[in-house]
């Protein structure tokens, strides 16, 4: 009774703005503002008691930054991997990384440790003051907080921890300036770096256009910031996440704290089996890093920041351009794929034109269930009824333009898809459709049992790529020594096999290595005018040199395991 028809009043003008409650989190009643009591400039703030922070027990001196986040969604947060390692973990080595890094081939951490490990410069102690911890806590106790004052948390210490965070191996920016040169005076240059941000003598410089292949023939476009810009931007990243991670909901997993990729896999697995899931509507956003409107951004900022310290360094940054060919573009929308800071602003601008539209608004309007998984642009959503679906679609499309978005037409689909479905498709005498999320194409199935079942493997585009990719790099280092090909070969498969190693997917795991053999027999074999790279050769090269066997790394866990298996 006094249900809304599907589709019916699903967009507004904008989202709702909280209740304001402008907070220091640094001040508690009879002290004084952090602000003042570091000689800092800032604007007084007020209301601190409104948040509830008489009577706190003290913490100690040296506590670990917060990874702030909810549980996932029918996800085990733990012991989904053999070995040991804990989803957290994988988790924790994709949130760091920069934007416009795929999350399936999101390797390199190695490398870049490596190269952290030659380099000189004395490292902090890895503490974080009780300040984040408290913006933490805040945050989460009232959603309608809205923070004026917290600049003065970009600490020496929270620079160290950017430091830390930063993927040492990555292209240098427009200055030239690299990890390994500035990590030379590390101390120095910290140090200096942090003098300059808080006297406000810190300007942004532009970002260096880079462009790499897409599946579909064409060009991705890529920003690669200056060295210190990506430092700034991942102390204040640092900040921001304390306070937006308690605001992102449980669907969304892209490059956060303590959440992977096959977080979000697994969350739409266990929607898929215990969920009415019959039709899944797979959304493309057209050139959405692109496309981020500057004004929207700001303002969606502002929901919860109001600090305009932070404020000018983010528009800063909006507003630095691009350089191209010697030619500098400015920009109003978009934000560089590639910075540090804009996987937290594409969170940010997400939440609230989709996250939050589609579970206050949307879900209240339906007539069956529904489900959604985010990881940063690439969106899934199931529903049980094909006209909830339908509507949603037509409901999105125009969500998304009034914020400045496309939905792809060409790539979005909806689909029937679930257990109901294949049971459906087999009694028509037809196969169920598939579809692409996150590297794998899903693809209904039966378990040895009888009973319904998700199969993921990799996709074709993906995989056609990862081999291609390994070929040309076998034909351009063909004269490097055969121990030092081996050694990077050996990494870059024990890569693929670390995302792509799910239960049901060892085909492909097979078929890669087999071509990429064949790749690195086929350019040893021209290393010369005379072929001596044969078979037998090659055999007894591998009985040396053996390229890692394909392993299947994530298992379900127990309680996924009474579902699917």
């Amino acid at each position: 009774m006094g249900r809304k028809p599907p589709g019916a009043g699903l967009n507004g003008t904008s989202p709702e703005i909280p209740f304001t409650v402008d907070v220091d989190p640094d001040t508690t009643p009879g002290k004084a503002p952090a602000a003042a009591r570091q000689g800092e400039s800032g604007p007084a703030s007020t209301g601190a008691s409104a948040v509830g922070t008489q009577g706190r027990k003290a913490y100690g001196t040296r506590e670990i930054l917060p990874s702030p986040g909810r549980a996932a969604l029918g996800a085990d947060p733990k012991g989904n991997r053999r070995g040991g390692v804990s989803r957290g973990e994988v988790g924790s080595a994709y949130s760091t990384g920069e934007a416009g890094e795929s999350p399936v081939e999101g390797r390199g951490r190695q490398a870049s440790a490596s190269v952290a490990r030659r380099m000189g410069g004395t490292q902090r102690p890895r503490s974080m003051t009780q300040s984040l911890q408290r913006l933490a806590r805040k945050a989460k106790e009232d959603p309608r907080t809205q923070f004026t004052a917290i600049a003065h948390l970009l600490t020496e210490e929270v620079y160290w921890a950017a430091w830390r965070r930063l993927k040492k191996s990555a292209s240098a920016g427009v200055d030239g300036e690299t990890a390994e040169s500035y990590a030379t005076h590390l101390e120095v240059n910290l140090r200096a770096l942090h003098a300059r941000g808080k006297a406000k003598q810190y300007h942004p410089q532009p970002v260096r256009r880079v462009y790499i292949p897409k599946e579909d023939g064409r060009t991705r476009p890529l920003g690669v910031p200056a060295l210190e810009d990506k430092l700034v931007q991942g102390a204040v990243r640092i900040v921001l996440e304390a306070i937006y991670e308690q605001d992102f909901l449980p669907c969304s997993y892209g490059f956060r704290p303590g959440r992977s990729p096959h977080q979000a896999l697994t969350a739409w697995d266990q929607a898929l089996h215990r969920q009415k899931v019959n039709y899944v509507l797979d959304v493309d956003i057209e050139r959405f890093f692109d496309s981020m409107d500057h004004a929207h951004l700001l303002r969606f900022v502002r929901h919860r920041v109001k600090d305009g310290s932070i404020l000018r360094l983010l528009r800063g940054w909006l507003r630095a351009g691009v350089l191209e060919g010697g030619v500098l573009r400015l920009a109003e929308t978009g934000t560089p794929q590639g910075g540090v800071i804009s996987p937290l602003l594409a969170n940010l601008y997400l939440h609230y034109v989709l996250d939050l539209w589609a579970e206050r608004r949307v879900r209240r309007t339906l007539r069956g269930e529904m489900v959604l998984v985010r990881y940063a642009d690439d969106v899934v959503v199931g529903f049980q009824y094909r006209e909830d679906a339908e509507a949603f679609q037509r409901a999105l499309a125009e969500r998304l333009a009034q914020f400045g978005l496309t939905l792809n037409v060409a790539k979005t689909r909806l689909l029937e898809f679930g257990r109901f479905a294949a049971a459906r498709a087999g009694r028509q005498g037809r196969k169920p459709e598939t579809f692409d999320f996150l590297g794998f194409t899903h693809i209904c199935g039966r378990s040895r049992t009888g009973r319904f079942q998700v199969r993921r493997k990799t996709s074709r585009t993906r995989l056609r790529r990862f081999v291609t990719t390994q070929g040309r790099w076998c034909k351009v280092n063909r004269h490097v020594p055969v121990p030092d090909q081996w050694a990077i070969l050996r990494g870059k498969l024990q890569g693929h096999y670390q995302y792509y190693g799910v239960v049901g997917n060892r085909n492909a795991l097979h078929a890669v290595y087999e071509r990429v053999a064949r790749a690195w027999r086929q350019w040893l074999n021209r290393r010369s005018q005379q072929a001596r790279m044969n078979w037998r050769t090659f055999t007894a090269l591998l009985r040396r040199y053996p390229l890692p066997r394909p392993v299947i790394v994530h298992v379900p866990s127990r309680a996924a395991q009474g579902v699917l298996v």
